[in-house]
């Protein structure tokens, strides 16, 4: 991801549906044009213990969409004494997106996550366009990931299944595309919970 105008440049993320949970990575590395600005870019997001986000587009355009959304979250729990469904949140965040419609965040959002209705993720565009996916990527590598989850995703599949699909797709994104590099950032979440991948689990995976 970038400070740029064109959500679609400067990252690479992924999210793929399971029969069990949902699989979410990005790879690490922030620029800024062809200057590299960062390589320990975290690009995607706990917002609660049941939902993932993750973010392509302006990085402080995405970050303040971070708080603000983690901070609904917890007010929702806190209302409500429950967790706020996963499509609820995809729409609260679709609103807050089309409320700037004139003025809009650069960014492209996936939210993802688990809850009584099972597994889902959802693609959000800069003014509020919200699709339901089973499989989806965004960023300026995408094109080269659907090429690899195009290939390898099946419905039904469970997350243990799915979490090398992912890091390949990002993997052969990180060969093809210059702007997307420096590491993956893989994340499972399942009725067990929000779970990060160490770098070592991930090597694991790519071999």
């Amino acid at each position: 991801m970038e400070q740029s105008f064109d959500p679609k440049k400067g990252t690479t993320t992924v999210g793929l549906v399971g029969k069990d949970g949902v699989v979410l990575a990005a790879d690490m590395r922030a620029s800024m044009g062809y200057f590299l600005a960062n390589r320990e870019t975290e690009k995607v997001h706990k917002l609660d213990e049941h939902i993932g986000m993750t973010i392509a587009g302006s990085v402080g355009d995405a970050q303040a969409l971070v708080r603000w959304m983690q901070a609904e979250l917890k007010l929702f729990k806190l209302q409500n004494n429950t967790l706020m469904p996963v499509k609820a949140a995809s729409t609260l965040l679709a609103n807050i997106l089309f409320q700037q419609k004139y003025f809009p965040f650069l960014v492209q959002l996936l939210v993802a996550g688990v809850d009584e209705n099972g597994p889902a993720i959802y693609n959000l565009d800069p003014i509020g366009g919200v699709t339901t996916e089973k499989y989806t990527s965004t960023g300026s590598g995408s094109p080269v990931a659907y090429g690899v989850l195009e290939t390898h995703y099946k419905e039904g599949m469970k997350v243990d299944d799915l979490l090398p699909v992912a890091v390949k797709a990002i993997s052969i994104a990180m060969k093809r595309d210059i702007a997307t590099g420096d590491g993956i950032y893989l994340v499972s979440i399942t009725q067990k919970g929000y779970r990060v991948y160490t770098k070592e689990e991930i090597q694991a995976f790519l071999s």
